[in-house]
């Protein structure tokens, strides 16, 4: 599957969030978006990556920037994760893995021996007229905040 590139154009998307409502990349027209793509709502990792968004929302706000979590999760696991860790940012739902694919994150990973198909924890922040600024690919949940504003201040 081939990676996007800075200047392409973002693959559009229109997934149920953790409310089951209709969210797509066309609704943030006109602002900035950071958007993560983690293997499941609730696990060590994606909850580390998750928390480390929301507690910089404020900050990506500030900047003109929204975010936007994407996992294969049903919208009621993504609801559960959002209310036990007060997220306050929209989860979607991607069951059939279209969106993954569109972005070049669902492949084979290797996790304890035994290679399975999933996504590949990746992130990109996407400019006002939905073209791929940057694009991370097994970024560490640690790391999507820090990449995103460092690389909104002009750096990599």
């Amino acid at each position: 599957m081939p990676r996007l590139q800075p200047g392409d154009a973002a693959p559009p998307f229109e997934l149920p969030d953790q409310d089951s409502r209709p969210v797509s990349l066309a609704d943030f027209r006109g602002r900035k978006v950071l958007l993560y793509f983690y293997p499941k709502a609730d696990t060590p990792g994606c909850t580390t990556q998750a928390c480390t968004i929301r507690d910089a929302r404020s900050e990506l706000e500030a900047l003109g920037v929204a975010a936007l979590g994407i996992s294969p999760d049903l919208p009621g696991a993504q609801k559960k994760f959002d209310a036990k860790y007060g997220l306050g940012f929209p989860l979607l739902s991607d069951v059939d893995h279209r969106a993954a694919e569109a972005y070049g994150v669902w492949g084979e990973k290797k996790m304890y021996g035994k290679t399975t198909q999933g996504i590949i924890r990746s992130a990109f922040l996407i400019d006002e007229e939905g073209r791929i600024m940057k694009a991370w690919y097994q970024v560490k949940p640690a790391d999507t905040v820090t990449l995103a504003t460092q690389a909104l201040a002009g750096g990599s």
